[in-house]
């Protein structure tokens, strides 16, 4: 099975207002955290998920989360 790009080791904190996002999964995006298409050809797809309020967010930068788009702490034991 192949394994998604780490594109950093820890979190993107990122500020959003409300609306559909798209995390990348693969982690060939050079629009990190979110999706530029590069996944294309490779067996990832983004993760879609939605804002409801503005806050700021932790979105995983390692790509191996458990709990997708968000940052679990799994870079830590990598």
């Amino acid at each position: 099975m192949e394994e998604p790009k780490i594109a950093q080791k820890g979190p993107f904190v990122v500020p959003l207002k409300p609306g559909k996002y798209w995390w990348c999964a693969c982690g060939r995006s050079k629009k990190q955290p979110f999706c530029d298409g590069s996944h294309k050809g490779t067996p990832f797809s983004p993760v879609e998920f939605t804002v409801e309020e503005a806050d700021v967010f932790a979105l995983c930068g390692c790509k191996h989360t458990k709990s997708p788009p968000f940052c679990d702490g799994t870079h830590e034991e990598l």
